[in-house]
């Protein structure tokens, strides 16, 4: 394996943006692209449109770290709704199902999330990236088409319940994940075995690997930035792969 080498005197490092709602992966890197003046500008990971939060950028050889820092871990914190499934599983989509959730108690939702604590598998959202044949699946749920996905092993690291409003029928809730988690899956997933239903409503990552969302830089804040603040921000590549116990 090419062990990625130190930063020259080109852009080169990790930036993390703290996304805002409909701010895609593809508008960061091209604004980064434009502050910078450099073209070897990528991401590692989108975000779905309504969520919030931690956005990697990674610039110049740093690019050579993308699928590292892909695979790390997430946290996320979330807000579901009970008795309303939509077709995206998340607040985007059409309703294509309710259900009453009189009957549902606090006792119901907490085993419901210790149900899915731990390793499982999970089918990917037809709204998503996942591609069949070459062809991303949301391309063809905007078809109306539905087809077969393959489940995925994915793992609950950890999870808490912050709040359950019966009354509402919402559960706001933070989990930490491993790669390949769809946090929309897991709340359609919970309302399915609460037998209810439930869709997102909202999601913030805000936490990937050793980075926190605290380290990241507000879109205003980005969008207003000239070279030399924006290179003030990055974070070095020998201080990415040092705290992952890597040579640089």
């Amino acid at each position: 394996m090419n062990t990625p080498l130190p930063c020259s005197d080109a852009p080169c490092g990790v930036l993390l943006v703290d996304k805002d709602p409909g701010f895609t992966s593809h508008k960061a890197v091209a604004l980064c692209r434009r502050i910078l003046g450099t073209k070897k500008v990528g991401h590692c990971g989108t975000l779905d449109p309504m969520a919030t939060g931690m956005l990697i950028v990674v610039i110049g050889k740093a690019t050579k770290v993308q699928d590292l820092l892909m695979c790390e871990d997430k946290v996320y914190t979330a807000t579901m709704k009970l008795g309303i499934e939509t077709n995206s599983q998340d607040a985007d989509g059409e309703v294509v199902c309710t259900k009453p959730t009189d009957g549902i108690t606090e006792q119901q939702i907490r085993a419901a999330f210790e149900h899915f604590h731990g390793e499982f598998d999970q089918v990917p959202p037809m709204f998503s990236a996942v591609k069949i044949n070459g062809v991303p699946c949301y391309k063809l749920a905007r078809k109306g088409k539905e087809v077969e996905r393959k489940a995925r092993h994915v793992e609950v690291l950890d999870y808490e319940i912050t709040r359950i409003d019966l009354e509402q029928a919402e559960v706001d809730f933070t989990v930490h994940c491993s790669k390949g988690f769809y946090v929309r899956t897991y709340a359609h997933d919970l309302g399915q075995y609460l037998g209810c239903g439930a869709h997102l409503t909202a999601l913030r990552r805000v936490r990937s690997g050793h980075f926190d969302i605290s380290e990241a830089i507000d879109v205003p804040t980005l969008k207003a930035a000239g070279k030399e603040e924006l290179l003030k921000r990055l974070l070095p590549l020998e201080k990415v792969l040092s705290d992952r116990n890597l040579p640089a």
